[in-house]
C-alpha cells in the first residue's frame, strides 16, 4: 500500500518483496487497451535482463511521457513536455529486471516531489537497456474526465463489435 502521492517508481519499490529476483510487468490500473500485450512480454521473457515500454502515438502527447527518437532507437523520454520531441506516449505498461529496485534506491523526487517512473527509464536507457514495442489498436488512460469518457466510449464501440448474439446486455 503506497501512503500519499509518491510517485509510480515509489509504488513499484513496494513491489520488491513480491518481485524477488524476476522480471516483472507494471500495467497502471487507468491504462485501457484494446490489444493483447502478449506478444510484447513474451519478448520481453526472451532478453536478457534491463527493461521494456510500449509506446503508442497520440494526438496530445504533452499529457504523457515522451519517446524521443535517433533512427529507430529511444535516446530519451521527457515527463508531459510543452514541446514534445515525437507524438509517441510512453503508456502505462511497463517491464523491469530486477535492476529496477536498484535504480529505484538512486532517484531523487522530482519536482513534484514523486519519484519518476521516466527516470526509472531513462537510466535503463543510459545503460542502454531499453527495448520497445508499439502498441497496436486504441489505447487511453483514464486520467482526465475527457480520457475516461473517451475509453468508455471505446470499449462501447468494442462490445458493440464483437457481440456475436447481437443483443443488448445490461450486465
Amino acid at each position: 500500500y503506497q501512503e500519499g502521492e509518491g510517485g509510480i517508481a515509489e509504488a513499484l519499490r513496494l513491489a520488491r518483496h513480491f518481485a524477488g529476483d524476476d522480471k516483472i510487468v507494471v500495467i497502471l490500473g487507468d491504462n485501457i487497451i484494446q490489444k493483447s500485450i502478449k506478444k510484447f512480454v513474451d519478448d520481453f521473457r526472451k532478453q536478457p535482463g534491463g527493461a521494456k515500454i510500449i509506446i503508442k502515438k497520440v494526438d496530445d502527447p504533452h499529457r504523457f511521457g515522451v519517446a524521443q527518437f535517433k533512427g529507430d532507437k529511444i535516446v530519451s523520454i521527457e515527463e508531459k513536455p510543452k514541446r514534445p520531441k515525437s507524438d509517441y506516449a510512453v503508456t502505462g505498461i511497463y517491464m523491469y529486471d530486477n535492476q529496477v529496485f536498484d535504480i529505484i534506491r538512486t532517484l531523487k523526487p522530482s519536482g513534484r516531489g514523486e519519484l519518476e517512473i521516466t527516470d526509472v527509464n531513462n537510466a535503463y536507457i543510459k545503460r542502454g537497456q531499453l527495448t520497445y514495442g508499439v502498441l497496436e489498436g486504441w489505447w487511453t488512460d483514464s486520467g482526465t474526465f475527457d480520457s475516461l469518457l473517451r475509453a468508455n466510449t471505446l470499449v462501447a464501440k468494442d462490445f458493440k463489435l464483437h457481440n456475436k448474439c447481437g443483443a443488448d446486455h445490461d450486465d
